[in-house]
């Protein structure tokens, strides 16, 4: 193993340890040991257990912390704020040993990367998006921190509670975050106040009670009204563009799905000129193979009437023997056979045709066509 594949080893080691256990927990011997590695690889490659635990806190804040950032580069506040609650829940839900680490108390070893700075951070990028918010609406834009630490302060105990629990799913849970803190925000009045009663119960103990709020004036109840128009607008507006922007989905659904059915339909048809094509390869093949048997049983017979002929012919040209009246054969026929006893000179041989049948080529040598001629033929030599 590579020295930066073992650093990665001992990264996601002390990582699953740390969520279990904790910083103080955790030992640089169960590091190793789960690493089956020795002490002095851990000290070589972080010097101690407080790198390790620094390297795997800011990996996990950066992560989150870029995911956070991408979630707040959505064009509307809606927006915005739905992309950010789902980031954080998909971080939890994708990295829960990290997110264990990071809600643990921090540690000295962990610098400045602990929860809250990370919160921190995560607050001053939503407090510039509220800032322009609320000077688009007519608040008072130096109240944008405060108002940021709310929202991700909400956003971030709700993760925390459902890091455990993880009932109802992410994205109602994000949903529920959204409708609060929207739909709180839609009505939000620019110049907030206590109730009386409000007032009287939190100052119980002082010497003096603070001055009644006087009422809004017609100038602040005209701001109000104005805002909230703004806000149905924008409400308007954002129910427009998600509108078209489901019909679009919609539409290309719609495209998708029809180019899908073409395309099925295309192969079926490729489908079904192969498979004639196949078809009429395989008849032309029994067709082929038919005309070689017609043609080989034709050539057959002509063999079989070529050996016909030639038989007659051998049949035609053969002499007929001449019988005595004993019924034996002439001394001229026996003759060709018993040359040899009397000193006549050998008889000549007779053309038979290659290819006869061994029964037409015993006729053409002067043989008798049955059995008992055989046996007469004997009997004459021999006398």
């Amino acid at each position: 193993m590579s020295g930066k594949e073992r650093r990665e080893q001992l990264i996601e080691v002390s990582r699953a340890l740390f969520a279990e256990k904790g910083f103080d927990g955790t030992s640089v011997e169960e590091i190793a040991a789960h690493a089956m590695v020795s002490k002095p690889v851990v000290y070589e490659h972080f010097g101690g257990k407080e790198g390790i635990y620094a390297v795997v806190v800011d990996r996990e804040m950066q992560r989150l912390l870029t995911m956070i950032t991408e979630a707040l580069s959505a064009s509307h506040p809606l927006a915005k704020l739905e992309r950010a609650a789902l980031a954080l829940l998909r971080y939890i839900e994708e990295s829960s040993e990290g997110f264990r680490i990071l809600v643990r108390d921090s540690h000295a070893a962990s610098g400045t990367g602990t929860f809250a700075s990370l919160i921190s951070e995560i607050a001053s990028q939503v407090e510039d998006v509220l800032a322009d918010e609320f000077a688009n609406r007519g608040y008072d834009p130096k109240l944008a921190p405060m108002y940021a630490q709310m929202l991700v302060g909400m956003v971030a105990l709700t993760g925390q509670w459902w890091l455990d629990v993880r009932r109802p799913g992410r994205e109602e849970v994000a949903a529920n975050l959204v409708n609060l803190a929207w739909n709180g925000l839609t009505g939000l009045n620019p110049d907030p106040g206590l109730s009386a009663v409000g007032r009287n119960a939190g100052m119980l103990g002082q010497s003096r009670p603070s001055a009644v709020r006087p009422p809004a004036t017609e100038k602040e109840r005209r701001e109000q009204e104005k805002a909230r128009e703004r806000e149905a607008r924008e409400q308007e507006k954002l129910a427009r563009e998600l509108e078209k922007q489901r019909l679009r989905d919609q539409r290309e659904r719609e495209k998708a799905l029809e180019k899908e059915l073409r395309e099925q339909e295309k192969a079926r048809e490729r489908e079904a000129r192969e498979q004639e094509k196949l078809a009429r390869e395989q008849e032309k093949a029994r067709e082929r193979e038919l005309r070689e048997q017609e043609k080989a049983r034709e050539r057959e017979a002509r063999e079989q009437e070529k050996l016909r002929r030639a038989a007659e012919r051998v049949g035609a040209a053969q002499p007929k023997p001449v019988r005595t009246a004993g019924g034996h054969p002439s001394a001229a026929q026996d003759g060709g056979h018993d040359g040899g006893h009397d000193g006549g000179g050998e008889s000549a041989p007779l053309s038979v045709p290659s290819g006869a049948p061994q029964e037409e080529l015993a006729v053409g040598c002067g043989l008798p066509p049955s059995p008992h001629h055989r046996t007469q033929d004997t009997a004459n030599g021999a006398g």
